[in-house]
């Protein structure tokens, strides 16, 4: 009974340890970080009940179980989409800046919302290999074995992702710092209401888009252009200020703006830069309070 006991107790610090690689995996896959949650869970239980007698490979084993789960989920999780009200965007990850292990399990970058955005070109099994090779960095040969396909198979799934990927992709600032700096800049003249200043910061082709899910009034279309996006902008940080309060914090690895009405969270902005003229090229709107409400109890977790 104690030698049970001591296997399970292993087994579960086994999971823990691999816990935040198996959610950076999930969230990455999906675009949810509810959903990623819940596929980490299924994979604890899944783990409990597994039969592996070489715990040295459990990384790859528990990797490998959480991305097929998530492969599924995101099949069903397309049809929903399909008759999704509005533009769909992810579930912000509020409170992980660049430096928290969600982020750090590679760059920063591969958390964005312009990045998991652009992951929804690609087919689930593309998504799977992309990330398991260029973002989490297992071989080739894992990244077959973890799909059961061919090495070969793996590699030119991969070569058609990155090329998916690189197609939607506007050239990135080269310097990580000075476009953290630029979205604060952003950010604080948000705050401020000052529409040419947003001017100055906005490309010319800039778009915005609004996630209210149908339960939130949100522009059911993207905002094109500058002008255009300055004043929305500026129109919707002026209307919560007046009713609420604005706090930029940390979020998916970057900056951005927080909306709270009586302590409870009620929008998240963030935005993308492009390199071409250290400028905003996309601002990303999330109001829908479905994706809202699981912020607010993880905060409530995390503060208990």
């Amino acid at each position: 009974m104690i030698q049970d006991q001591a296997s399970d107790d292993a087994r579960v610090a086994a999971f823990n340890e691999n816990r935040p690689l198996l959610f950076s995996i999930a969230y990455r896959m999906l675009g949810s970080a509810s959903d990623a949650e819940d596929i980490v869970q299924d994979a604890f239980l899944k783990w409990q009940r597994a039969d592996i007698a070489d715990m040295s490979a459990k990384k790859s084993y528990l990797s490998t179980m959480v991305t097929r789960l998530a492969m599924d989920h995101l099949e069903s999780a397309r049809v929903r989409r399909e008759v999704y009200v509005g533009p769909w965007l992810p579930e912000p990850l509020v409170g992980v800046a660049a430096d928290d292990p969600l982020a750090a399990v590679t760059l920063a970058d591969s958390l964005s919302t312009a990045f998991l955005l652009l992951l929804e070109r690609l087919s689930s099994r593309e998504r799977a290999a992309f990330l398991l090779r260029e973002v989490f960095d297992f071989d080739y040969a894992e990244v077959a074995r973890m799909l059961e396909i061919g090495e070969a198979n793996a590699r030119q799934i991969v070569r058609r992702a990155k090329q998916h990927i690189a197609a939607g992709r506007p050239r990135a600032s080269s310097d990580a710092h000075a476009a953290e700096k630029l979205a604060q800049r952003f950010l604080d003249t948000c705050v401020t209401g000052d529409i040419d200043g947003l001017l100055a910061m906005l490309s010319p082709n800039v778009v915005a888009w609004a996630d209210g899910g149908g339960k939130f009034a949100a522009a059911r279309r993207p905002v094109r252009g500058a002008d255009r996006v300055a004043r929305f902008v500026a129109s919707l940080a002026h209307k919560w200020a007046a009713s609420g309060e604005l706090r930029i914090a940390p979020v998916n690895g970057g900056v951005g703006l927080l909306f709270f009405v009586k302590g409870e969270i009620h929008a998240v902005l963030t935005v993308a830069s492009s390199g071409e003229a250290e400028s905003i090229s996309s601002v990303f709107v999330v109001v829908n309070p479905d994706k809202l409400a699981p912020i607010a109890r993880r905060e409530g977790e995390r503060l208990q």
